[in-house]
């Protein structure tokens, strides 16, 4: 873990000193440049520019060259200690920079680094002593976007030059083959090409489920309720839209009015859930509740709406509408522990089915937060307790817990080992509070119930976008929109190849019949195209023996079976929900 830590660290240096070199690189080939900010990433770092020029893929070489001629130089990264006065002469000629600086307090210390003896640059460091130290470090310019200063869109459009960054060729490699399967796997593309959904320009971040897509969501759906059900949770609809009262008792028009749709009826403010959380609340205020109820675990699975900005739209990864699996558990404060074990075990049920590891954060309190601060330390402490004695390994996240309660977050791997933020499970003792939620506990007496938000696809949406690219559109036969194709080689085989599809579709199964006048290997490449799991080829053969000849769209054909044992076979595999 602690070597871990420490490359990671050093990974950060690195890349937060390339950013410097590419701003350095930039503004030798464009001196009228002006420079913003530039910070190391994920996968590398980039930097916020405003240049008349506009930067194309023609560029790259260019600065990708200056930036290793920089390099070479050997050239120095010194720290300077500034005044504010002394910075804002410094940077008089950069607006950005002169507002970043005068956001700051008048007898602040403010850092400047400078790379060789003439780019100097705002920043708190740290970097590499030396540009010699990155030689061995392998970069790549990604892409060139827009983004907005700060990222208001009321500000100016400035250019992001985005770079690959890694410590060794092999990383990088690795990551840029990654980023090609991801780009053949994209759920954009896919779920065009195989008929699931569409967003119309008309509902921005808002999609339509084709039929097709449609029955995929249900099927997310079925087993969510089922191994629900089996986890002893009821499930509950609450209203699409409430008014403005109880957001503000729940504490979201004062933390997340900004990110609401809000609308007026007969001069009463409503907003449109941008969560279910105070729906769950007034659900359990409708009954007076004894501890032996408890936990009381109630689930909703809720459509709810979100305003976010039209940049940060991605397909169904990122939308404005969409289908939380939510649920609400009211417990005892000695029920918490057994309960975070219960919703862990949920979850790994769920991602072990779909094939998808997963990792776990523990998210604490955030500077805008609500409650005592006492009671947030016995929260993170409680679900710390529960990991550790869960033997689960997990990452600390300072700061990133929601405002009412700090929060497990859990971080799906798909095949190409890409991490999705997912489920989570957020310890609430605000929102009992703030709704005065009760419950009589074995002296008569009324206690306030400790409470668990959960979510385990996290939303329908996310998931089904992370399912198409993690099995790059190829569900298993469990989950795959048609099951089954029936491909007949003639005409004179449509009535057995009918007589196939009604036996399939008894037994429940998904079925589509290509009756098209088309030659049998143009059919099979289009089923292939489809992704459909298995198809059934119907000729003179098949239709005397009354068999079928099956055709896997992985394995290839698999021989002539009889009816019957094919279809035994493949309902065993949708009931075990294998993957092939």
């Amino acid at each position: 873990m602690e070597k871990d830590l420490e490359k990671e660290e050093k990974l950060n240096m690195y890349r937060h000193s390339m950013a410097h070199v590419l701003a350095k690189a930039i503004t030798q080939i464009w001196p009228d440049v002006k420079l913003t900010i530039g910070p190391a990433i994920d996968n590398g770092f980039y930097y916020d520019i405003d240049l008349e020029h506009k930067i194309t893929p023609d560029d790259f070489e260019k600065i990708e060259n200056k930036m290793n001629e920089i390099i070479k130089n050997n050239e120095d990264f010194k720290r300077e200690e500034v005044s504010k006065s002394e910075a804002l002469k410094l940077f008089k000629n950069n607006v950005y920079k002169t507002e970043l600086i005068n956001e700051l307090p008048e007898n602040e210390v403010i850092t400047i680094y400078y790379t060789g003896d003439n780019f100097v640059d705002l920043c708190r460091g740290p970097h590499v002593e030396n540009t010699k130290f990155l030689r061995t470090f392998a970069f790549k310019i990604a892409k060139v976007n827009g983004a907005y200063w700060r990222g208001n869109e009321k500000n100016k459009m400035l250019q992001r030059v985005y770079c690959y960054g890694f410590l060794d060729k092999s990383e990088l490699k690795n990551y840029v083959q990654m980023l090609e399967e991801a780009a053949k796997r994209d759920h954009r593309k896919l779920g065009k090409e195989l008929g699931l959904y569409f967003i119309s320009d008309y509902a921005k971040g808002m999609p339509t489920y084709m039929p097709k897509g449609l029955i995929l969501k249900n099927l997310l759906i079925d087993f969510w309720r089922d191994i629900h059900k089996k986890a002893g949770y009821v499930e509950i609809e609450t209203p699409m839209a409430m008014n403005r009262e109880l957001w503000e008792i729940s504490g979201h028009w004062d933390h997340y009015k900004s990110n609401m749709y809000t609308f007026t009826v007969e001069d009463d403010t409503f907003a449109i859930k941008p969560m279910n959380c105070p729906g769950g609340m007034i659900f359990y205020q409708q009954n007076i509740h004894s501890y032996k109820e408890f936990p009381l675990r109630v689930g909703e699975l809720g459509k709810v709406h979100r305003h976010e900005a039209s940049g940060t739209l991605n397909g169904l990864l990122r939308v404005r509408c969409f289908t939380q699996d939510d649920a609400h558990i009211f417990m005892l404060p000695n029920q918490i522990e057994d309960e975070i074990k219960n919703v862990m075990s949920l979850v790994d049920k769920v991602y072990s089915t779909f094939g998808l590891s997963y990792s776990v954060e523990l998210s604490t309190m955030p500077e805008n937060h609500i409650g005592e601060i006492s009671e947030w330390e016995m929260a993170e402490t409680a679900l710390s307790n529960a990991l550790k004695h869960m033997n689960l390994d997990y990452k600390i996240n300072a700061g990133d817990g929601a405002f009412y309660g700090p929060k497990i977050d859990i971080h799906v791997t798909d095949c190409i080992g890409r991490e999705w933020q997912c489920g989570t499970i957020q310890l609430d003792m605000q929102l009992p509070k703030r709704f005065n939620l009760t419950y009589v506990d074995s002296n008569g007496e009324l206690k306030e119930p400790i409470m668990i938000h959960r979510v385990v696809y996290g939303s329908l949406e996310r998931m089904i976008a992370i399912l198409i690219e993690n099995f790059a559109g190829a569900f298993p036969t469990w989950l795959a929109p048609t099951q089954v194709k029936i491909l007949n080689i003639a005409d004179n085989h449509l009535e057995y190849a009918n007589k196939v599809k009604q036996e399939l579709e008894n037994n429940g199964l998904r079925v589509e019949l290509d009756d098209r006048n088309e030659k049998i290997g143009k059919k099979i490449r289009e089923a292939q195209l489809e992704k459909v799991p298995y198809m059934l080829i119907i000729g003179d053969k098949e239709m005397q023996e009354n068999k079928v000849s099956v055709r896997h769209r992985k394995e290839g054909d698999k021989g002539s079976v009889s009816l019957n044992d094919f279809i035994s076979n493949i309902m065993l595999e949708v009931k075990n929900k294998e993957i092939k």
